[in-house]
C-alpha cells in the first residue's frame, strides 16, 4: 500500500535530551521491506548495559503511532502492543536490557488489524492479547542472534496479516504527514479547509485509526518540533519561537512545554547544551 514517506530513520525529533540519552543507551532503526513498508515506518532497537552504573530514566515525546515491542529487562518480558502515549513516556533502563520495536505509521496499525485504535491510547497490552495467534514469537525474537534476524522473524509474522486497500487510511496518512512537516498547520480548521473534511469526519477518523484526536496530533507535532529546535539550540528568541510553532504567545508556550517535559524551555535549551559539551568532552580524539 502506498503512504507518504516517513521521516527520515536517523531524525532525533521526539527523543528527550538526545545527547544525554547517547551515553546510556544505543538505538539503531531498520528498514521494514516492501511486504510491510506501507504500515510501518521502521524497525527501531534499544540496547543499554547500566550493570556497572546507576539507572537512567529515558524520556520520549511519543508519536501518534503504535508500536510492536519485544522486551527483555528486569521491569518486563515478553511481547508488547502501546497504543498512542498521550503524555510524556518515561522508561527506566537499569541492568542489561533490549528492546526491538515495530513503529507502525500513524493510523497504519489501525489499517493493518482493522482495529479501533482509540481502544489502545494509553496502554500497553500482551502481543497475544492483539494476535493471539503469536504464541511463541515474543520468545524466538529475542532468542535470535541479530536484529536482521529479528527483524526477518517479526516481518515472516506480520506480512501475511497486512490489511488490503483501505482508502481513509492514506487520506489519514497524508492529513498526519501535512501536520507533522507544516509547520504552518497549527489550528484543526486549517486541516478540515485543506482537506475538505468535515471536523466530525476527521475527529472519527482519528480516533479510529490514529487513536488521539486531530487537536492533540497537531500539538504534539509542534512541541516536538519546540524540543528538537531547542535541543539544537534555537533559543535566543522564545516569543518568535512560540509564534512560529503556533502558540498565542510566549507565556502559552512555556506553559504547554514545562507541563508536558518537565522543565521550562530555557532550562531545557540549557541542559542540551550541557549535555552536548558532557558528549563532545567524553569523545576520545581521532587517530
Amino acid at each position: 500500500m502506498a503512504a507518504d514517506e516517513p521521516a527520515p530513520m536517523d531524525s532525533e525529533k521526539g527523543i528527550l535530551h538526545p545527547r544525554e540519552q547517547s551515553r546510556h543507551r544505543s538505538l539503531t532503526r531498520l528498514a521494514p521491506g516492501p511486504r510491510v513498508a506501507g504500515f510501518v515506518d521502521w524497525y527501531w532497537v534499544v540496547h543499554w548495559d547500566l550493570r556497572d552504573r546507576p539507572p537512567y530514566v529515558a524520556e520520549v515525546l511519543s508519536f501518534p503511532c503504535v508500536n510492536v515491542t519485544f522486551e527483555h529487562s528486569v521491569h518486563r518480558v515478553g511481547g508488547f502492543v502501546t497504543g498512542v502515549c498521550t503524555t510524556k513516556y518515561t522508561r527506566e533502563l537499569t541492568g542489561r536490557g533490549l528492546t526491538f520495536g515495530a513503529r507502525f505509521r500513524a493510523g497504519g496499525f489501525g489499517a493493518f488489524t482493522g482495529l479501533d485504535v482509540g481502544s489502545l491510547r494509553d496502554r500497553s497490552l500482551p502481543l497475544t492479547e492483539v494476535f493471539p495467534d503469536a504464541a511463541g514469537l515474543a520468545e524466538r525474537v529475542l532468542a535470535a542472534s541479530s536484529d536482521e534476524d529479528r527483524r526477518a522473524l517479526v516481518e515472516e509474522f506480520l506480512a501475511p496479516r497486512a490489511g488490503g486497500h483501505d482508502p481513509t487510511f492514506l487520506l489519514v496518512s497524508r492529513i498526519v504527514h501535512d501536520m507533522e512537516h507544516d509547520r504552518s498547520l497549527t489550528r484543526v480548521d486549517q486541516v478540515t479547509e485543506r482537506f475538505g473534511v468535515p471536523i466530525r469526519t476527521l475527529q472519527r477518523m482519528f480516533r479510529r485509526y490514529v487513536g488521539a484526536g486531530p487537536k492533540w496530533v497537531l500539538r504534539r507535532y509542534r512541541l516536538q518540533d519546540g524540543a528538537d529546535l531547542l535541543a539544537k539550540g534555537r533559543h535566543a528568541d522564545l516569543a518568535d519561537l512560540a509564534v512560529e510553532l503556533g502558540y498565542f504567545d510566549q507565556a502559552h508556550f512555556s506553559r504547554e512545554f514545562t507541563a508536558e517535559v518537565g522543565m521550562a524551555p530555557l532550562e531545557y535549551a540549557r541542559h542540551s547544551l550541557r549535555a552536548a559539551s558532557d558528549l563532545v568532552a567524553a569523545t576520545p580524539p581521532a587517530g
